[in-house]
């Protein structure tokens, strides 16, 4: 990468950074787009060479964060042994667990996606990421998919039902242990998310 890429990415980085904390700090409604400008220290136009609005740079905040997030918990899970993984059931149940941690250890990034996401805005982000170094979560669904001996009935549904699950169940738990722990919790989660796996499975 050039010298001109470099200083492209540090800024569009340094435009992100900045929002998340204005975001996260004062909310999207009090936030204007030269606060960020003049937190990050660049011009306004170069704000509207990445970014159209300050909800399209909210949305492009959840595709990169969450992207960063299922980066991590793949990255985890190719770390440990293929044998101790068999399942897909296993797998979706790891990579839960691991982003489930990375949110509890910082509650500002759960407050911001739990507030503006939805599956929409999730779907877009997961499905289309906007550069070479974010993850597409549907090419490591797919794949865990393709290498499961089982079939599933609407994969999109099940996928969409745990994702549900897990936002729904673990903000309060996260961020004010209501109506219990999350390590309390976590058993009953991936409980349910084998019920709602085996439910989608197909007989064989």
């Amino acid at each position: 990468m050039g010298k001109l890429e470099n200083n492209k990415k540090e800024k569009k980085e340094a435009l992100l950074n900045t929002a998340f904390e204005l975001f996260t700090s004062k909310g999207i409604n009090k936030t204007s787009i030269s606060d960020i400008v003049e937190q990050a220290g660049v011009a306004k136009g170069t704000f509207y060479l990445y970014f159209s609005d300050k909800y399209d740079i909210r949305n492009k905040l959840i595709s990169h964060r969450a992207s960063k997030l299922f980066h991590n918990a793949e990255d985890a899970m190719n770390a440990v042994p293929a044998d101790s993984l068999v399942s897909f059931d296993d797998r979706i149940i790891f990579m839960v667990n691991h982003i489930i941690d990375q949110l509890t250890a910082n509650k500002s990034l759960l407050n911001f996606i739990s507030k503006n996401l939805s599956w929409g805005i999730f779907k877009t982000a997961l499905t289309t990421p906007k550069d070479s170094s974010e993850v597409n979560f549907y090419d490591i669904y797919t794949n865990m998919l393709e290498k499961e001996s089982r079939h599933f009935k609407d994969p999109e549904i099940m996928i969409y039902m745990i994702v549900e699950l897990v936002s729904s169940t673990c903000y309060s738990s996260i961020l004010y242990s209501e109506p219990t722990s999350i390590d309390k919790l976590k058993p009953y989660i991936y409980q349910t998310i084998r019920h709602i796996i085996s439910e989608h499975t197909i007989p064989a």
